[in-house]
């Protein structure tokens, strides 16, 4: 599969890798690769990690499973390929950067301009079968990234947290609110954003703002 991951992230992580749910579910990530049809490609299961090495990371997006539609996923949680049709969610982040700092709507939803920043688009988990959203929740993928958002909270300072939608926020509820800034607002997906509290929410100038004042440099949305 190929699988590449930035060696800070492995020094980070050391305490996972050998454990017994971690080991379980390489098992069942491997097997799902060899009889299905699954996203995003093998190689990249681990791109957030290798864009965006352990000691970068300064803002956190937190996702929920990869794109199930051919294509799209690219391992960079809300992002997709070039040439790939921007997913409604995806616009909404757009249209909300706009209104927020002034970015005008980019030509491509690749995001790994942000990831190269210090942003780190973490899903929670990190695959999922063709058309089936949610298929691989359960199998230890959510463990693995509850120890990812651990060790930045615990190891790292003044970090901004950005929970949308119910499930990112209960994945940060033991962030340390005094040593990090943590964002909430809802889910940016049409159904929960055209209810309100997704658009207007403002995260990306109060980032950037966060990070001017603790002497970082802010990030080009």
């Amino acid at each position: 599969m190929n699988v590449r991951i930035d060696t800070s992230w492995k020094s980070a992580l050391a305490d996972q890798w050998n454990q017994p749910y971690f080991e379980q579910l390489t098992e069942f990530v491997r097997s799902q690769y060899a009889t299905r049809t699954v996203y995003p490609p093998g190689s990249r299961i681990f791109a957030a990690f290798d864009t965006t090495p352990f000691d970068a990371v300064r803002v956190v997006i937190l996702g929920q499973d990869p794109y199930h539609g051919p294509g799209q996923a690219n391992g960079l949680c809300f992002s997709v390929a070039p040439g790939v049709d921007m997913p409604p969610s995806l616009v909404n982040i757009f249209k909300e950067v706009h209104d927020d700092v002034g970015s005008p709507m980019p030509a491509t939803g690749d995001l790994t301009r942000w990831a190269r920043q210090g942003v780190l688009l973490l899903n929670s988990t990190l695959t999922v079968e063709a058309h089936r959203a949610g298929s691989h929740q359960g199998h230890g993928w959510e463990q693995f990234t509850d120890a990812v958002v651990s060790a930045l909270a615990s190891r790292r300072d003044h970090l901004v947290f950005m929970l949308w939608g119910n499930y990112a926020k209960n994945k940060g509820r033991y962030i340390d609110r005094s040593r990090h800034l943590v964002l909430t607002a809802a889910h940016p997906s049409p159904l929960s954003a055209n209810r309100g509290g997704w658009f207007g929410c403002r995260h990306f100038s109060q980032a950037n703002a966060y990070l001017s004042a603790h002497g970082m440099p802010p990030i080009t949305w």
